[in-house]
């Protein structure tokens, strides 16, 4: 089969004598032939491999239309491995060996010892193996994981949408019901089959984010019996901040999300006030560095992974899952945030994945293409939107249904609307109307009548996502009580316990909740992520009382 060798992905800096010695004390040696593989592309359990007299050389395999690639070659004092060895994900590519000598395997139980103990050495590992995964981006790799799907098609841009949200290396291509071209010819595909899904050249047809999820080993697998520290259920800011804290202070912590980590900050196209960002930060870049960050503490992160319902065991609290898994742990904290509201207009539904967005980020700008779009929303997710749409060459409409823009939004984001030639304001305004065959086309604007729209992009707020928690205590609106505000029916039950709530502790004990979930929280980035660490500090005395 032929071969081809292309740019390098990036390697990680030369080591140090002392460096490469303390590196090699947590890997046990092996003698390997040339031809042997020392992992394969799939492995769901692979070591990182420290190179010392061999060399390998790391390859995609062919995937049945295409031949394999030689990516790289790697020599002494080099290590082979992707960044899946912390997340728990089969390896992407594989390793063979070219030239035969020494190795040393890691496993990855001595991998994440190596992390904790090591400071240098796990900045040195991280940022190559960070380093690799953007190299792969645009390569040949890229067709390791390739989705084929109609064009304006939800369950595709679902999918696509996943694998964005989890920073999955990947390729997606769009086709028309009447002309699939190549893919017709060399696949065999058929329009009833979409969206597919290829895999290491395999095909998942009608393919579903759980489904590819499932495939790739990012579904949850109980690694024991015992039971863990701390289950966190919800990916967002609060979530990630208190998956990460939990398992720098040596909790075994999983974090579950039934999309994918980021919450609505993953879907903010830029945030202008969080501290230590005076330029700015996109909502996808935060998320992807904190969901680094987490995988680095030893977090285990599942997603899509979605909790049903939480009860009361005798060792703790037992999570139950959509497919019937269950998890048992210590203690959770519920930071599941909220649900997009929608609009209650006739044909919403038709619309919504193929042209209602609830995000402004690359991938939906992508679907608009520079063509006219609607913003609904009088908040800074809608200001921020609006502007970030405008500024990639998309007319829009901002419609708020209050009088006075400054009434919800910050003043700096009201001046730069003010000051954009790409968005027309519509205060004291109502979208009424959609129309549009397969895809939106125009929108119905109730103070100037129809304009054209190939998206709308609403941001008209949220409803706490807690309907699934049964008995909790919970305001009229739904948001969870925690600490002193757990009400008088729930004291009975603390008063058996000998103590009263603590801060963030919901009316169940060990189950806390922190973030938008949480009643009284103030619905930002950076009040999200101290109320995820501070509800740690809370599971510490929970657990000590136990």
């Amino acid at each position: 089969m032929r071969h081809e060798t292309v740019a390098a992905p990036t390697r990680p800096s030369d080591l140090t004598d002392a460096q490469w010695e303390r590196l090699c004390s947590y890997g046990t040696a092996e003698e390997v032939a040339a031809g042997d593989y020392v992992f394969r592309s799939g492995d769901h359990d692979y070591d990182m491999i420290l190179v010392d007299t061999a060399e390998i050389e790391i390859v995609r395999d062919g995937l049945g239309w295409v031949d394999e690639v030689v990516l790289t070659r790697m020599g002494a004092r080099t290590f082979a491995g992707e960044l899946s060895l912390l997340n728990g994900q089969g390896a992407f590519l594989s390793a063979r060996v070219a030239e035969p000598g020494r190795i040393l395997r890691v496993p990855r139980a001595q991998l994440r010892r190596l992390m904790a103990e090591d400071d240098e050495l796990c900045d040195l590992i991280l940022h190559a193996l960070w380093d690799r995964r953007e190299s792969l981006r645009t390569g040949p790799a890229a067709l390791t994981l390739k989705f084929v799907g109609l064009r304006g098609s939800r369950e595709f841009l679902a999918l696509d949408r996943f694998a964005e949200r989890l920073d999955l290396v990947h390729t997606a291509v769009e086709v028309d019901a009447d002309d699939l071209g190549v893919h017709a010819t060399q696949h065999g595909v058929r329009v009833e089959d979409l969206p597919i899904a290829y895999l290491q050249g395999e095909p998942i047809e009608r393919a579903t984010p759980g489904i590819v999820a499932d495939r790739l080993g990012l579904s949850y697998q109980a690694e024991t019996d015992a039971a863990v520290d701390l289950v966190v259920i919800g990916g967002g800011p609060a979530g990630l901040a208190a998956a990460i804290y939990g398992a720098s202070e040596g909790l075994n912590t999983v974090l579950l999300d039934a999309v994918a980590p980021g919450g609505q900050a993953a879907a903010t196209s830029r945030i202008e006030n969080f501290l230590g960002f005076p330029f700015g930060v996109s909502g996808g870049q935060l998320i992807g560095q904190a969901t680094l960050q987490a995988l680095k503490f030893g977090v285990r992160v599942y997603a899509p992974c979605e909790a049903v319902a939480i009860a009361e065991v005798p060792e703790g609290l037992e999570v139950t899952l959509a497919d019937g898994r269950l998890i048992r742990t210590r203690t959770a904290i519920v930071t599941s945030g909220a649900a997009y509201r929608r609009l209650n207009i006739e044909g919403w539904s038709r619309f919504e994945g193929s042209s209602i967005y609830y995000a402004a980020t690359p991938l939906e700008l992508h679907q608009v293409s520079g063509a006219p779009s609607v913003v609904v929303g009088g908040a800074n997710s809608a200001g921020q939107a609006a502007l970030y749409l405008s500024g990639n060459g998309c007319p829009v409409h901002l419609v708020v249904r209050g009088t006075d823009l400054r009434q919800r939004m910050s003043s700096y984001l009201v001046d730069r609307l003010l000051e954009s030639p790409g968005v027309r304001i519509h205060t004291a305004a109502n979208v009424t109307v959609l129309d549009g065959d397969d895809v939106l086309e125009s929108v119905r604007i109730d103070t100037v009548g129809d304009v054209d729209a190939r998206g709308l992009f609403c941001f008209i707020g949220a409803e706490p996502a807690t309907s699934w928690l049964g008995s909790l205590d919970r305001d009229d609106h739904g948001f969870l009580r925690t600490g002193t505000d757990v009400t008088v029916q729930s004291i009975s039950r603390w008063q058996q316990l000998g103590r009263e709530p603590l801060p963030f502790e919901t009316s169940l004990p060990r189950l806390f909740a922190a973030g938008d979930v949480r009643r009284g929280s103030m619905k930002r980035v950076a009040a999200a992520v101290g109320e995820g660490s501070s509800a740690v500090a809370s599971v510490h005395r929970a657990l000590a009382l136990a």
